[in-house]
């Protein structure tokens, strides 16, 4: 149990560091006239992913979840790959990454690193995904992996229909309004 105990502190810390650079990226993109989109979800998203860090060696320790050498090893995998995953989309986009929808007016979509595959239209998104299944499972806390699973895809559904939103209306030509 210490060993998982350290490795969702070492998540945890992660995500920190996440929200750092968030900071950082969303002063780059104030002075840059960015407008912010989807407040409304953020503090839900927030309480979301800080849960699943609790309630995963939660769980271990109040339901006795045992370690499953053949489980705990390839979600390990998974989650080592769905960090490296989530530093490829942020390295991609610079200083427009960020935890919340913050759109920099006139800026071309990304469309390199993992942004080229049309087929993954939200690579950060998968990172998610995999981290949220892959950091409970690891210690077969199944109850945890689900909740979040299920809870995540409706936070998700709405964050992505608003960062879409966001997008289009920055790409969309200006009309003038009739007076």
């Amino acid at each position: 149990m210490i060993w998982y105990g350290l490795l969702v502190t070492a998540v945890a810390a992660e995500r920190v560091c996440e929200l750092a650079v968030a900071r950082r990226n969303a002063r780059w993109s104030t002075l840059r006239g960015a407008t912010v989109s989807g407040q409304g979800h953020y503090p839900a998203m927030v309480t979301l992913h800080t849960a699943l860090l609790l309630a995963c060696p939660a769980e271990v320790w109040l339901a006795d979840r045992p370690v499953l050498p053949a489980l705990a090893w390839p979600t390990l995998a998974v989650l080592a790959a769905s960090q490296a995953l989530r530093w490829w989309c942020v390295h991609t986009l610079g200083p427009r990454w960020n935890t919340r929808v913050i759109v920099v007016p006139g800026l071309p979509l990304v469309a390199g690193g993992p942004y080229r595959w049309r087929w993954l239209r939200h690579p950060n998104y998968a990172a998610v995904v995999a981290e949220g299944v892959a950091l409970p499972l690891m210690h077969t806390a199944w109850v945890t992996a689900t909740a979040f699973t299920v809870l995540n895809a409706v936070l998700l559904t709405v964050r992505i229909r608003c960062e879409n939103r966001a997008l289009a209306a920055e790409a969309s030509p200006v009309t003038s309004v009739p007076a």
